[in-house]
């Protein structure tokens, strides 16, 4: 009886078996892509579920209540879409909007994006226990969305293509390990250096809770990969140079301007054709910045504006009437990466500097010990101390560092307005979350939903350039 009993369970019919092999064929392959050979133990499940049936997975639908049919319907339909959708977001595709203007004009305020994450390789997850489509903290309830235990180490899954210069680039914020919950930007490290670490920690109101976050679980930042492991990278005059060659031109790169007029006024209308957004728009108070007005060589008895522009747009505004004078902004902004390194660094002249490859040697000094002490401390996990014979990193004195992970340099194509690599520093790999391949819908937060919200000629548009 008990023989007949389990020959039974082997009798499905052919498209039970059909299944039951495409399934297992799809989870050996994953396997063998995660190579984690442990996974194996499952596939007695995976074909269980088509064929023999041990387990009771559709043991409700047998039930006579209406109730249960109805509720355990509902379960299963949710359970089955979370995980798709687990599998999905952590190994293939993530949504993405852009939140701020920092790589406009190539990629607006208000664009949705497709993140392929196997272009690069999909990161085994840091935090596995994590809920989907939620970065890290649930809305409304403001709690977190992930269990910080257990922690696995960082792991990437073969991918299509290698990161390459000026792809632009998902990728978790390097220094949102700590987090002040009510003040983001800047940083909690930029703070700490300006108001003092006690100061930001005890003062609750203005800065709230100080959180951390693991790797995976931090903001989701978008730039451009200006300079990749191994490069010198170095801005002179606004102008990025990698290895000593001009980086190469791109439609979308734009600076910060002071359009001065000969009294014309420079309608809303005007504006929007040249797709200058309403928070980028700024008429200079003439009396209370008269000085700084004048430095630039402008009338400060004229209607002076400010705000961004790329190539194409500071063309088109040569040619407006009443425009008489134009000239970009200036900035001897010191406030960069590394803070109190030392450096005579600013926003717009920065470097050089080296980006470091996995398996190169730094020799250490004074001089380079900014640069690279958060690397070799926190994103590589080592104890250093500074004594006065020389260098310990993990209690061994010595002169020699080598890298254990490339790295990258990330900025902003709104070069003047956006926070990246220059005030931040670089970007580990085990950050890197995948890269953009099109925009799926963009809205246009000037617009009302009647007048041009939607705009449609982004839609599909590829976001890899």
């Amino acid at each position: 009886m008990g023989t007949e009993n389990q020959t039974s369970r082997f009798k499905q019919p052919l498209k039970q078996w059909i299944k039951a092999g495409i399934w297992s064929l799809i989870y050996i392959l994953f396997i063998v892509w995660v190579g984690n050979f442990w996974w194996l133990i499952g596939l007695p499940v995976v074909f269980d579920a088509f064929v023999t049936h041990y387990i009771p997975w559709t043991w409700w639908k047998n039930s006579k209540s209406k109730s249960v049919l109805a509720i355990m319907g509902w379960v299963d339909a949710i359970v089955f879409a979370l995980v798709a959708v687990y599998f999905i977001n952590t190994f293939l595709f993530q949504n993405y909007q852009i939140p701020t203007s920092s790589l406009e004009k190539s990629l607006l305020v208000g664009d949705f994006l497709f993140v392929s994450k196997a272009s690069y390789g999909p990161r085994i997850p840091n935090t596995p226990l994590s809920f989907p489509l939620v970065q890290h903290t649930f809305p409304l309830l403001n709690c977190k969305s992930y269990i910080e235990h257990p922690q696995w180490e960082y792991k990437r899954l073969k991918g299509f293509d290698p990161l390459k210069r000026n792809d632009i680039v998902v990728f978790n914020f390097p220094t949102g390990d700590t987090v002040a919950v009510k003040q983001q930007n800047p940083d909690y490290y930029t703070w700490c250096y300006y108001r003092g670490r006690d100061a930001v920690r005890n003062n609750k109101d203005e800065f709230g809770d100080i959180v951390y976050r693991p790797v995976d679980r931090r903001e989701n930042y978008v730039k451009r990969c200006v300079a990749i492991a191994g490069d010198w990278m170095e801005v002179k005059d606004n102008q990025v140079y990698v290895n000593g060659q001009k980086q190469d031109k791109f439609p979308g790169i734009q600076f910060n301007y002071f359009v001065q007029t000969d009294g014309t006024r420079l309608t809303n209308d005007l504006l929007d054709k040249l797709a200058i957004s309403n928070e980028d728009r700024m008429l200079i108070d003439n009396t209370q910045y008269s000085d700084g007005i004048k430095s630039l060589g402008l009338d400060a008895n004229l209607p002076v504006y400010h705000f961004p522009m790329n190539e194409d747009t500071y063309k088109k505004m040569k040619e407006i009437t009443g425009v008489t004078k134009i000239k970009i902004e200036p900035s001897d902004r010191k406030d960069v990466f590394p803070l109190g390194g030392h450096k005579k660094w600013t926003r717009d002249n920065f470097g050089p500097i080296w980006v470091p490859k996995k398996g190169n040697q730094l020799l250490l000094n004074s001089y380079n010990l900014p640069v690279y002490e958060r690397i070799i401390r926190v994103y590589e996990h080592n104890k250093l101390d500074v004594k006065g014979n020389g260098f310990y990193i993990n209690g061994k004195l010595t002169k020699i560092y080598t890298f254990k992970m490339d790295y990258y340099w990330m900025m902003g194509d709104n070069r003047h307005n956006s926070a990246d690599s220059r005030y931040w520093g670089f970007v580990p790999e085990d950050h890197i979350v995948g890269r953009p391949v099109m925009v799926w819908l963009s809205l246009d937060k000037d617009k009302g939903w009647f007048n041009g919200k939607i705009r449609w000629n982004r839609f599909f548009k590829n976001a890899e350039k």
